[in-house]
């Protein structure tokens, strides 16, 4: 049975899971009600962060537009438009075990593509997780559910993955940011 996260809860992940090395990342929400002419359409990205809490470089940001990273120890499964349907929206694979030395967590945000524009904001956006599974065994090892925590935000940081003593440990984060991709993008050090 998976684990059920509250905001701001760490958990260790492999230290629990011997043998824990590959890691689906999965992604989930539903749009509340709307009607402003546009699809909403979310994005799911992974910023690879140095101690200092910044990429290394801007390949160290694997989104829609670069979907893999160098080292092959983060993969995005791919951008989807419109969120409809079961499941997670969207995937982002990682491998431990080729997650570069000098990155110390990686974090995982949603963001709202064009949110400006659209006038649309996390407030529309219901039923929104991030959950952790064994990509070997396929079992659900940590779930976060963020609940209905945002109102004018267009971009969340969800949740991370990160070293301590060895071993990864994850971390329920939850916290809403305004001005979407690129604020997001600027506070890791990514020239946006």
């Amino acid at each position: 049975m998976a684990i059920s996260l509250q905001k701001g809860q760490k958990v260790d992940l492999t230290k629990g899971n011997p043998g824990l090395k590959k890691l689906l990342i999965g992604l989930g929400w539903d749009v509340n009600k709307y009607d402003g002419g546009f699809d909403f359409d979310l994005d799911a990205a992974a910023f690879l962060l140095g101690a200092n809490g910044k990429v290394n470089s801007d390949d160290d940001f694997v989104f829609y537009n670069n979907l893999k990273h160098k080292s092959g120890a983060v993969e995005h499964m791919g951008d989807n438009l419109t969120g409809e349907g079961e499941g997670d929206d969207e995937e982002i694979r990682v491998d431990l075990e080729k997650v570069p030395a000098n990155v110390e967590k990686i974090d995982f945000t949603v963001t709202i593509y064009d949110a400006e524009a659209r006038k649309q904001k996390f407030g529309q956006v219901s039923n929104a997780y991030i959950r952790v599974v064994d990509e070997m065994t396929g079992k659900e090892v940590i779930r976060y559910d963020l609940g209905e925590d945002f109102s004018i935000e267009t971009a969340v940081v969800v949740g991370e993955i990160y070293r301590n003593k060895g071993e990864w440990k994850f971390n329920a984060i939850g916290a809403g940011w305004s001005g979407g991709l690129a604020a997001l993008g600027k506070n890791y050090g990514v020239n946006v």
